[in-house]
């Protein structure tokens, strides 16, 4: 009786006398339950995300589109006009010193926000007594409501009767109308959106540093590297990713503070401390004829603005990611 003998097929790694290897099982479904269950977990986030967040955007680039008066806002039959409001907003006087408010507000607060927290941060770094307790303390700016610390600035740089002023004509110096003059009305809010936004920068930063392993620090002071040379050498650099998500938020944050100035200065005087999210409020609802169109309009250029350093903040990300 004749025997036939195997022959493998080209290309396999299998010789005489072996066995193919079996194929690989199909990849198993899930179950119809955990996808449902699945769906089921992101509907609520889904919901949330459509009404508060995609909804609103359309509607208020809707409304800049639009000519909305306040019967036609009711009924919805305003006619469409394209980019009118958008050129509107860019020829009114206001936009150009409402622009370089709000550059100005924006680009002093972080940078004082961001060094003060930082310092902040180091310094609250080294553990020594009561560290806790006055980390915590210093939180309290951030936990109050913005209308209440608004409020307490307000008092405090009344040109009548604030403690500024009296603290001031105490060392000699005369009194500053820190609310009602076109020169030191930017700057009152300033102070005062720095003071509230310093904890933030200060618990994010702080949190920064504790992810830093202590015995780099160890090392280069066996080295002989001084306080000056581990900050720069060591904090700063490993500090960037933490720093440029707390700049981000921050920038985010700044470019729609509306509260603060609005109930220390209402954009004044004579329109000195107006920024784009002071004079999207004025033009849509601060007026007895509102102007929907243009108030929308300003306010989709700070939603660009966001969305555009949020951009560059990702490709940054990435840049830093691949290198």
């Amino acid at each position: 009786m004749s025997h036939m003998t195997r022959v493998p097929l080209a290309g396999s790694d299998t010789g005489p006398g072996e066995a193919a290897p079996a194929a690989a099982p199909p990849p198993r479904r899930r179950p119809a339950s955990q996808q449902w269950a699945a769906w089921a977990f992101l509907a609520p986030v889904t919901l949330y995300l459509v009404l508060f967040y995609a909804y609103p955007l359309y509607r208020n680039i809707d409304l800049s589109l639009r000519h909305y008066t306040v019967r036609s806002f009711v009924q919805g039959d305003a006619p469409f006009t394209g980019l009118e409001n958008y050129r509107t907003v860019f020829a009114d006087a206001t936009f150009l010193p409402a622009l370089l408010h709000t550059v100005l507000f924006t680009v002093v607060c972080l940078v004082f926000q961001y060094a003060i927290g930082l310092a902040l941060a180091v310094f609250f770094h080294q553990h020594f007594r009561l560290s806790a307790t006055l980390r915590a303390l210093f939180l309290v700016p951030w936990l109050l409501p913005l209308i209440v610390s608004a409020s307490t600035w307000s008092w405090m740089l009344n040109s009548d009767s604030g403690i500024v002023n009296t603290l001031l004509h105490g060392v000699g110096v005369d009194p500053v109308n820190w609310l009602t003059s076109p020169s030191w009305s930017l700057a009152s809010v300033i102070i005062a959106n720095i003071w509230i936004g310093v904890p933030f920068n200060l618990v994010v930063l702080h949190s920064g540093l504790q992810s830093i392993p202590a015995g780099l620090y160890e090392a280069a002071a066996l080295d002989g590297a001084g306080t000056w040379r581990r900050f720069r050498s060591i904090t700063f650099p490993l500090l960037r990713p933490v720093s440029a998500i707390t700049l981000l938020l921050g920038l985010v944050y700044t470019l729609k503070v509306f509260d603060i100035i609005w109930i220390m200065t209402k954009g004044g005087p004579a329109e000195s401390s107006t920024t784009f999210a002071t004079w999207s409020y004025q033009l849509g609802f601060g007026n007895m004829l509102p102007a929907f169109g243009p108030g929308a309009a300003v306010g989709n250029l700070l939603v660009i603005a966001a969305l555009v350093f949020g951009l560059v903040y990702i490709r940054v990300q990435r840049k830093q990611a691949w290198t």
